[in-house]
């Protein structure tokens, strides 16, 4: 009962928005009471040109606006990189139109990107990658998403198997690697292919690192950077990025 006073006491010191966020949270926790809400408290919600990119693809309300902006902010650290950029996995092409765009707002090198899907959804889940996923999942058309690049030229699109189509870029360099392919077997292939192209400071971003429906995902990637100087650092939106150059610490046990 005290409880109860104190937080209506503490709900009349705030606005209403307050208010009623502070409610759905007490509503909430006892739906799912293990989930860990955070502050509203985000300049990035209302950045016009940042939204309007989210609104071209109906995100604006959905769940992944956190990672798209993750993304965004990732290609701003690249700046001085030299080399192309690459989405592994591009649904229907909101990533690498996201990536595309910050391409052209750079002032200090021409890079093009390349996009790699079979545009048939999933291959076939394999011992390890959970059961959330079948095979034909997330399949969105090649004309789709040519569609959803809208005006841009400086991009190409790879359809196939991952690696199969990977040898037509050998010779190229990267400055950022977008992985977000689901499972085990084409993340270890897209990492293996990538991280010795990578030039200093670029970054390899996996979507699907740290989430427990990509448990594959995950563990390819930590296989493979296991006796490298880089490791994935952990994003709270459930993704996961490294720095090629960049010494990274250990987790704690």
């Amino acid at each position: 009962m005290a409880l109860a006073r104190a937080f209506y006491k503490f709900l009349k010191k705030r606005n209403s928005h307050m208010k009623r966020f502070l409610l759905m949270t007490e509503v909430g926790k006892k739906l799912v009471p293990e989930y860990r809400y955070s502050w509203p408290y985000l300049d990035w919600w209302h950045d016009k040109p940042f939204n309007a990119y989210l609104e071209r693809f109906d995100e604006l309300g959905h769940f992944n606006t956190d990672r798209r902006h993750m993304v965004y902010q990732l290609m701003r650290m690249i700046e001085g990189v030299p080399g192309d950029t690459v989405e592994c996995g591009s649904l229907e092409g909101a990533g690498s139109f996201l990536i595309h765009l910050m391409n052209e707002r750079s002032k200090k090198h021409e890079r093009w990107h390349h996009i790699f899907d079979s545009f048939e959804g999933l291959s076939e889940p394999q011992e390890g990658d959970g059961d959330h996923w079948e095979q034909g999942d997330l399949s969105v058309s090649m004309e789709q998403v040519r569609s959803n690049m809208g005006d841009f030229e400086r991009y190409s699109l790879y359809q196939g198997w991952i690696p199969t189509r990977f040898p037509e870029v050998e010779d190229k360099r990267f400055a950022f690697v977008h992985i977000d392919v689901d499972l085990y077997q084409p993340t270890l292939d897209a990492i293996d292919f990538f991280y010795p192209r990578l030039n200093q400071g670029g970054i390899i971003l996996c979507d699907d690192y740290g989430s427990s429906l990509c448990p594959g995902a995950t563990r390819a990637i930590d296989e493979y950077l296991c006796d490298k100087p880089e490791k994935m650092l952990y994003m709270t939106c459930g993704s996961g990025f490294m720095i090629k150059g960049q010494e990274t610490a250990l987790q704690l046990d």
